[in-house]
């Protein structure tokens, strides 16, 4: 198969994740291939037929070298906590390594049930796999850090929603799916060594040069944090609402993920909200920054333990750091408009 697999999640303990193989689809056919992310990726499909391409995206055939999982998570949903979510209609084949050297996952989205579905079939509409492949792409073309759309593939089947509604099999890239409500699940259950497991998986995936400075822990909230504030200052230069900004929607890769009810807003208006169950504006446009830094505090809180080793006080240093959000976006979003803008310098 085209993919060469070099796992390294599926390596951390089984209370990380949850074996999940891909449910197969009827009469699944293919809408769209991303060959320009297939080119980045390393990954040649020229010699594959478009039935084992087909077969490869909807879940159909899992590739060689494979070990598919669903990933285990908790999550602050509209600012409630819910300590176990999960992925209950994403399953993650393995990853792969770039030309570059760069580790990417590659995710199923719609392939079938997982251990966290609760009542949920694991399906996806047709629908909203096209719109996080129009919207992931949009994004990356306007530089703005996101996880990348590889396919599209119609089911084949309907998936029972308000109604019956054509289904689909969407395929992501993403530099990881780690997210603060993957941190908040081992808070909630006090699982120190699993947090600490955690954070040194990201630390050598995303943010090795916090492994140079004296408290890497410390490191890799100061990382998290102005990745977040780059991110945000990004999303607001193009009007972009995300709708859903909950813990287990924020990557700590500093990607925009979980295209849910999003939107580019089409007139400036600081309360528009994109999602009809937000009904108090908790994900307005305008307050975007403030939630990622809620987000952050959430964040920081699960590291509680590994922040000050040495005893001081770990309440003084996350209010620190998470004090140095706003002004870390603040200058993004200013340098932003001043591009945008045309203006070469700041002035009051």
């Amino acid at each position: 198969m085209p993919f060469t697999f070099s796992n390294t999640y599926s390596n951390l303990p089984e209370v990380f994740y949850a074996s999940s193989a891909p449910t197969p689809v009827r009469n699944p056919s293919l809408i769209r291939l991303n060959h320009g992310l297939l080119e980045e990726l390393g990954v040649d499909l020229s010699d594959y037929d478009e039935s084992t391409l087909v077969s490869l995206f909807s879940g159909n055939k899992v590739p060689d070298g494979a070990n598919p999982i669903s990933l285990a998570y908790a999550g602050h949903q509209f600012g409630h906590f819910v300590p176990q979510l999960g992925d209950g209609r994403a399953i993650l084949l393995g990853e792969v390594l770039d030309p570059s050297g760069t580790r990417r996952d590659i995710q199923l989205k719609g392939a079938g049930q997982t251990p966290f579905s609760r009542r949920g079939d694991g399906r996806s509409a047709l629908g909203p796999v096209i719109r996080e492949y129009i919207m992931s792409e949009a994004m990356h073309a306007l530089g703005i850090p996101t996880t990348r759309a590889l396919a599209a593939v119609s089911s084949g089947e309907l998936v029972n929603r308000e109604s019956p509604l054509p289904g689909g099999v969407f395929t992501r890239v993403a530099s990881s799916h780690v997210r603060v409500g993957t941190f908040e699940y081992f808070s909630a259950r006090q699982d120190l060594a699993s947090i600490t497991t955690l954070a040194d998986y990201v630390i050598d995936r995303h943010y090795p040069e916090a492994r140079q400075v004296e408290n890497p822990y410390l490191a890799l909230l100061q990382s998290v944090r102005d990745a977040q504030a780059e991110l945000i200052a990004k999303w607001m230069h193009v009007g972009f609402i995300h709708g859903v900004m909950n813990t287990d929607n924020m990557s700590v890769a500093g990607e925009t993920i979980d295209y849910g009810p999003c939107a580019f807003m089409d007139t400036f208006d600081p309360a528009c909200v994109y999602s009809y169950i937000d009904r108090k504006g908790r994900y307005a446009f305008a307050n975007q920054p403030a939630i990622a830094q809620w987000n952050l505090t959430s964040f920081a809180h699960t590291l509680f333990s590994l922040l000050t080793p040495n005893g001081e006080d770990s309440g003084e240093v996350i209010e620190e750091v998470i004090q140095g959000f706003h002004p870390k976006f603040r200058d993004a979003w200013i340098a932003g408009m001043l591009s945008k803008l045309g203006l070469k310098e700041e002035q009051d």
